[in-house]
């Protein structure tokens, strides 16, 4: 276990055509916040696919130019559309981007990064292929038993896949090797959906957008409880990251629950020095919390009978507060019957305040008529 979260910034799909197009203008917006406000704060950034819409080499000149801008690694996904040329090689000649598949190792998090575009023949032709599922199975392997803790980064829920065979052999792997995360693009909506083993996120596309503004998310992992939240980029820092314990909707094993004592953990992103960082469960009293690492607050508490919320606040020096809210998995909560088939079913709904209206409006869900 690591003594600190891992915590990355997802920039959904870019659908990236022409300099002078909005989702240029935002991308450039989202890379500049990430980079003065968040720094050396994040461990990575990630590409979920669906870089260049049509995969066209000055499509990728224009995302590597706006990557240039970041300091922190970049991690770069396929999509279909990067393979509308009818093959990666456009993506692979960008600076930045890896051959896939490929995994890293952060803060005792094993970060895992597949194409499900490249083996296929393009369009939503989903395929992993034999030799990457080889490849798959025994990094996940070789990870389990090295106590690792395991995300997996594709570009689309599980489900997808056009091989029945190879569904079924990936859900049976996230299962065997307790998957804790699998990071996705391609709904264009923001999504969570919880199977009570293996949390799936994707987060609302930077391009071709129908479901409120734009924005990114940033993740976290610790000590393998996940955090989720979705940044409007027209919102002001600090942005406050509870890292334990988990929410709810998040939990994904019953020993995830609160007991006598709640250990609070937080991060708070953002530039500006921190003048004060405090917690409250419900509407009791705030208890000021410690910094025990950069940016990272720690205190425990008694946990009350009926414990509904809790809320961390912190304030920066000018003054300006930031504060986020969780409902805590206590002994009250049943887990529900799950389905487990590696796409939107155990969908855990709409989540409005983190930026889950639960319609998904998007091109591959309930897409406006052309």
């Amino acid at each position: 276990m690591s003594s600190l979260p891992l915590i990355f910034a997802h920039i959904g799909d870019l659908h990236i055509t022409r300099a002078q197009e909005q989702n240029y203008i935002d991308l450039l917006s989202i890379i500049s916040q990430i980079e003065t406000e968040l720094g050396d704060q994040l461990d990575f950034v990630v590409l979920p696919g669906d870089n260049a819409d049509n995969g066209k080499p000055e499509q990728y000149r224009l995302v590597a130019t706006a990557l240039k801008m970041l300091s922190v690694p970049v991690y770069i996904l396929s999509g279909d559309h990067d393979m509308e040329q009818g093959s990666l090689d456009n993506l692979y000649a960008m600076p930045f981007a890896r051959q896939m598949p490929f995994s890293k190792l952060h803060k005792g998090n094993r970060c895992i990064f597949i194409d499900v575009c490249g083996p296929g023949s393009g369009g939503p032709d989903f395929r992993i292929g034999e030799q990457q599922l080889q490849w798959l199975h025994s990094e996940l392997a070789q990870e389990t038993n090295a106590g690792e803790t395991i995300l997996l980064f594709m570009h689309t829920f599980p489900a997808d896949l056009k091989d029945a065979a190879e569904k079924q052999l990936l859900n049976e792997l996230l299962a065997r090797y307790n998957v804790t995360l699998v990071d996705m693009g391609h709904t264009h909506y923001n999504e969570i959906t919880n199977n009570g083993q293996t949390i799936f996120t994707a987060t609302r596309s930077t391009g071709q957008i129908e479901e409120g503004p734009v924005g990114y998310t940033v993740i976290s992992t610790y000590n393998g409880v996940v955090s989720w939240r979705f940044k409007h980029l027209a919102d002001p820092f600090p942005l406050v990251m509870i890292n334990s314990p988990v929410d709810y909707r998040l939990a994904n094993n019953s020993a995830q629950k609160v007991g006598d004592e709640l250990e609070v953990c937080a991060t708070i992103l953002g530039s500006r020095p921190l003048k004060s960082v405090e917690c409250r469960t419900d509407i009791a009293n705030w208890v000021t919390m410690t910094e025990f690492n950069k940016r990272f607050w720690k205190t425990t508490l008694q946990t009350p009978e009926n414990l509904t919320g809790l809320t961390v606040k912190a304030t920066d020096v000018t003054g300006r507060p930031g504060q986020w809210t969780i409902q805590p998995l206590t002994e009250i909560y049943t887990f529900p019957i799950r389905i487990k088939d590696g796409s939107d079913a155990d969908t855990i709904g709409a989540w409005p305040e983190n930026g889950i209206f639960g319609t998904q409006l998007g091109p591959n869900s309930n897409g406006k008529p052309s």
